[in-house]
């Protein structure tokens, strides 16, 4: 009588393995240079603005908002991504564990 083999571990598949992905060093720099040049441009504007101290000083307090705000914003869309990354990982490791298990000869 053939049985089928009791647990195949599948090479490189683990559950609590986390997904990594790497950005290089030139996109990253490239990330940071853009944001210092656009937050430079922007105070140098403000600054230069023919207008009352307090005209400017509303605009500074806003793109500092605009700021925080773009960061959260991207912190949580971020968030969101990981998690869903790992939800279909968990989901493609049990269903590979379910095939792995599975005998299509096995009698009902």
């Amino acid at each position: 009588m053939w049985r089928a083999p009791r647990r195949r571990m599948l090479s490189g598949m683990s559950e609590t393995t986390p997904v990594r992905q790497q950005n290089t060093a030139a996109y990253y720099g490239q990330a940071v240079a853009s944001f210092g040049i656009a937050m430079g441009a922007v105070t140098l504007g403000i600054y230069c603005l023919d207008a009352d101290a307090w005209v400017r000083g509303f605009l500074a307090i806003g793109v500092l908002y605009l700021v925080t705000s773009a960061f959260t914003l991207a912190k949580v869309i971020r968030d969101r991504q990981e998690a869903g990354q790992l939800v279909s990982r968990v989901d493609q490791a049990r269903l590979e564990k379910i095939l792995a298990e599975h005998d299509p000869f096995q009698k009902l």
